[in-house]
C-alpha cells in the first residue's frame, strides 16, 4: 500500500481523498495557495506545503511545484483529483519520470482519451457504439469531403474540435449552406483556445439523454463496471444534478454497454476509476468521450453499490489488483446528487463571500460531501462548487423525497447559492417522472 499520497487538489474533492487515504492508513499531504490556508483538508492533513499565491487558480496549475511539494515531503504518490491537472498526460508523465506514483491512468492511455478522435477510434477498435462520424479528423483544404462527409452521416451535423472539452468548441449545422463558415470557424475557434485546430463530425441527435458508465480497472486484465448514471440535467453543458442507475433504459443495450465498456477497458489496458459518457436515444448508446479520472458525481455509484471508488484508485495505485470483482458488485436502490454551488439561482453569477452559517443535513440515506463551514470565505479564484447533496433511498421515489427533505434543511447563508435552483428541480414533474433530455434544464430556465 502506498506509504504517503500528495494530494493535488482543493475543495470538497481533496476532503474526500484525504478521508478515504486515512480509512487506509496512508498519510496525507495538502497542498494549498495562500488564499486556501483554512480550507478544512489543509487543516486535517498530516503535512501542508503552501505552492501560490492567494490571487490565482495557477498554483494548483504548477508542474514544478507541485512535484517539489512531494519531493521535499518525501510523498510515495500524487492524487490529481478532477479537473486541474487530473486529465494532463504531461503531468501524469513528469510525475512518473520523477518517481512517484501518479493515481490515475498512464500518461498514454490519458493522451489517447484526450483526443476525441483517437478516443473514438480507440472505441470503435473495441466494440464500443460511437455515433456515426467523420472516422477521423476533418481535411482542412478539401471542402468536397467535408460537403460528402456532412452527407454521409446526415444533417443536422456537429462540427467538435479533437482537443476540446466543457461544451467548449462545438458547433452545430443544420444545413449543407452553413457547414464550410461553421468549419472554419470552429477551427479558428479551436486553434485559439486549445492549440489545436483538429475537427471532426458526428451527427447531431436532437433530444438525448447523458448516461454514463463507471468502471474501474486495475492494469492487470480485471475491469468492472459500477452501473450507470444519468446526468441529463445540464445547462450550458455543465451537470447539475444526477442520479444512479439511469431510469428508463432499454435492459439490453445497457448490459450490452456494460460489457462493452469493461472490455474496452482490457483492450486498452486502462488503470483506475475512469467513466464512459455516451449519448442514450431511442434505446441506443452513442459513445461520446471516456473522463480518464474520478468525476464529481461518483458519489451516486457509491451509494448504489457500496463501493468506495477512491480507495479502490489508491489500492490500484499501489500495484493491487481490484478488490472485488464483477459478481461482487449487487445494484441497491437509487441515489441522486444536487451540486451545491455559490452563485446566483437566476443569473449564475458566481457569490463569493464569507459563510455566516452553515448546516448540513443529515438522516438515513443522506450524505453530505463539502469543505464548507461556518465563518469560510468562499474565495473568488475557482470553481464555484460548495459540495455536493446526496440521498440515497430502497427506490427512486424514496431517494427523490430524502433529497426535497434534505435541501429544506440544508443552510448556507451570508453568500448567493443554487439551492433554490435544486429544490425547484427535484419538485419539477418531468424530473419527477424520469428521463428528461439535455435540453431540458436550458428550456426549462428559458421559460422561468
Amino acid at each position: 500500500m502506498l506509504d504517503k499520497v500528495l494530494i493535488a487538489n482543493r475543495g470538497e474533492i481533496a476532503l474526500r481523498i484525504l478521508r478515504a487515504c486515512k480509512e487506509l492508513g496512508i498519510k496525507t499531504v495538502a497542498v494549498h495557495s495562500k488564499a486556501d490556508r483554512e480550507l478544512m483538508h489543509v487543516r486535517l492533513a498530516d503535512e501542508a506545503v503552501c505552492i501560490g499565491p492567494a490571487s490565482s487558480a495557477q498554483s494548483y496549475l504548477n508542474i514544478p511545484a507541485l512535484i517539489s511539494a512531494a519531493e521535499v515531503t518525501d510523498s510515495s504518490a500524487i492524487h490529481p483529483g478532477y479537473g486541474f491537472l487530473s486529465e494532463n498526460a504531461n503531468f501524469a508523465e513528469q510525475v512518473e519520470r520523477s518517481g512517484f506514483v501518479f493515481v490515475g491512468p498512464r500518461a498514454e492511455t490519458i493522451r489517447m482519451m484526450g483526443d476525441k478522435v483517437s478516443a473514438i477510434s480507440a472505441m470503435k477498435a473495441a466494440g464500443v457504439p460511437t455515433v456515426p462520424g467523420s472516422d477521423g479528423p476533418l481535411p482542412e483544404d478539401n471542402d468536397e469531403a467535408v460537403l460528402a462527409t456532412a452527407q454521409r452521416i446526415g444533417y443536422p451535423v456537429i462540427i467538435k474540435a479533437a482537443a476540446g472539452g466543457g461544451g467548449r468548441g462545438m458547433r452545430v449545422v443544420h444545413s449543407e449552406d452553413s457547414l464550410l463558415s461553421s468549419v472554419s470557424v470552429t477551427r479558428n475557434e479551436a486553434n485559439a483556445s486549445f492549440g489545436d485546430g483538429t475537427l471532426y463530425m458526428e451527427k447531431f441527435l436532437e433530444n438525448p439523454r447523458h448516461v454514463e458508465v463507471q468502471v474501474l480497472a486495475d492494469g492487470q486484465g480485471n475491469a468492472i463496471h459500477l452501473y450507470d448514471r444519468d446526468c441529463s440535467l445540464q445547462r450550458r453543458h455543465q451537470k447539475v444534478l444526477e442520479e444512479a442507475p439511469a431510469p428508463d433504459i432499454d435492459p439490453e443495450a445497457r448490459e450490452n454497454v456494460f460489457k462493452a465498456c469493461t472490455d474496452a477497458c482490457i483492450e486498452i489496458n486502462y488503470r483506475g476509476a475512469g467513466t464512459f459518457e455516451f449519448l442514450y436515444e431511442n434505446g441506443q448508446f452513442f459513445f461520446i468521450e471516456m473522463n480518464t479520472r474520478v468525476q464529481v458525481e461518483h458519489p451516486v455509484s457509491e451509494m448504489v453499490t457500496g463501493v468506495d471508488i477512491v480507495k479502490e484508485q489508491l489500492r490500484i495505485a499501489s500495484g493491487l489488483p481490484l478488490s472485488i470483482s464483477q459478481d461482487d458488485v449487487h445494484l441497491s436502490g437509487h441515489a441522486f446528487e444536487c451540486r451545491i454551488n455559490a452563485e446566483d439561482s437566476r443569473t449564475f453569477i458566481p457569490s463569493p463571500g464569507k459563510i455566516d452559517l452553515y448546516h448540513a443535513p443529515g438522516g438515513l440515506g443522506v450524505r453530505m460531501d463539502a469543505h464548507i463551514y461556518t465563518g469560510y470565505s468562499v474565495p473568488p479564484h475557482y470553481d464555484s462548487l460548495l459540495g455536493k447533496l446526496i440521498t440515497w433511498g430502497a427506490s427512486r421515489e424514496t431517494a427523490l423525497t430524502r433529497m426535497r427533505n434534505a435541501l429544506d434543511e440544508l443552510l448556507v447563508e451570508g453568500i448567493k447559492t443554487n439551492i433554490d435552483l435544486q429544490k425547484d428541480l427535484v419538485r419539477d414533474s418531468a424530473f419527477q417522472q424520469g428521463g428528461v433530455n439535455i435540453h431540458y434544464l436550458e428550456k426549462k430556465l428559458d421559460l422561468t
